[in-house]
């Protein structure tokens, strides 16, 4: 039986249409995901993200303990900021990526994807050379309030001074009564946060972002508008543009690789490989033909398979059929072009500078 959030009977009572995703019950949409996805891109979104997974290291060398599994630097930032990063194989490729928030040299708190939230902790119990990791998963819910009127929605709820609260920095306090922390991140290109809270005060949360959010305009997301969203702003997924295949360095992750730190796992492989020259790449592109690219399609040059579409969609801000998909390195650069494998029919594609998304 699918897992459920403490959201899933809200979510219900609003109608949403419900799947299962990686074995969790989750909206896929409410009302329609066009819908949704222009509202978090003109006003506010609310989105369900309670599936994904926490794990805690708290204790004396908690951020060395750490900044060996990530590829990220936890030194480099101060306290009360999170940084993006991979846990990566002894190859480069990725168990997952990441978001580490440094609480304290003593308190490194961790989210993770819903799909990986087992995998993520064995792995780090495993690899853990000094503090143990804590499975926090299941004490927390997480709501993400995206768009360019969130600020504006969550400081009307809170005490705290939400405009020191700066990209990827977070801060801990109260939004409508609920003690959460809260962090400027998301999934959505858009400005917001992602506020996290127990469990048991999940539905009052989410409850008061709409009653309040009422006059911004605001909707409840689901899944489906979540993925267009990132699609437009390049943002990898895991298990599509990301996964143990796949280097950082060929995702055009590089920037959340600190190949100067002393030690992190996967170094040594992205060190030769980034000597030796990436072969293959992460790119962006658009189709000039008519369709829609999809995850597993074929990519051809001059007939013969070359790479993947990754992710895929008609994107809703941009008005094109834009992809993400891995090709040979001599066909990265902006302009190259190649064809999309639909049914058979080859569908000419221009690689195109990313994100597909720019505000306006």
């Amino acid at each position: 039986m699918a897992r459920r959030t403490p959201l899933n009977e809200a979510h219900r009572k609003l109608g949403a249409r419900m799947v299962d995703f990686v074995g969790w019950d989750m909206p896929v949409q409410y009302s329609s995901v066009i819908g949704e996805h222009e509202t978090v891109r003109t006003a506010v979104g609310l989105f369900d993200v309670s599936h994904m997974g926490e794990v805690e290291f708290k204790g004396p060398g908690a951020l060395e303990t750490v900044n060996a599994l990530i590829s990220n630097d936890l030194s480099r930032i101060s306290d009360g900021q999170a940084v993006y990063a991979g846990l990566l194989t002894e190859q480069g490729t990725f168990v997952d990526d990441i978001v580490a928030y440094r609480f304290s040299p003593e308190h490194i708190f961790i989210c993770v994807n819903s799909s990986n939230r087992e995998k993520d902790f064995a792995w780090m119990k495993e690899h853990a050379r000094g503090v143990k990791p804590v499975d926090r998963g299941d004490d927390y819910a997480q709501i993400a309030v995206q768009g360019p009127k969130a600020a504006g929605l969550v400081q009307r709820l809170t005490k705290t001074d939400t405009s020191k609260i700066g990209t990827y920095r977070f801060a801990e306090g109260e939004v409508a009564g609920v003690k959460s922390i809260i962090s400027r991140t998301g999934y959505t290109g858009e400005d917001g946060f992602e506020l996290y809270c127990a469990p048991d005060d999940a539905v009052k949360l989410w409850d008061a972002l709409l009653t309040e959010g009422q006059q911004d305009g605001v909707k409840p997301c689901g899944l489906g508008a979540r993925d267009s969203l990132r699609t437009e702003m390049k943002y990898a997924l895991y298990g599509n543009d990301i996964d143990d295949q796949h280097t950082a360095l060929e995702a055009g992750l590089g920037w959340i690789v600190k190949l100067d730190k002393p030690t992190f796992i996967g170094k040594d492989a992205l060190v030769a490989q980034k000597a030796a020259g990436v072969k293959r790449k992460l790119v962006g592109f658009e189709l000039t033909g008519a369709g829609i690219p999809r995850h597993g399609y074929v990519i051809n040059k001059d007939g013969k398979q070359v790479g993947e579409v990754t992710s895929g969609t008609m994107g809703p801000s941009v008005k094109k059929a834009v992809g993400i998909g891995y090709v040979p390195a001599e066909l990265a650069s902006e302009g190259s072009t190649f064809d999309v494998e639909m049914r058979g029919r080859q569908v000419p594609a221009v690689v195109v500078k990313t994100p597909f998304y720019k505000k306006p």
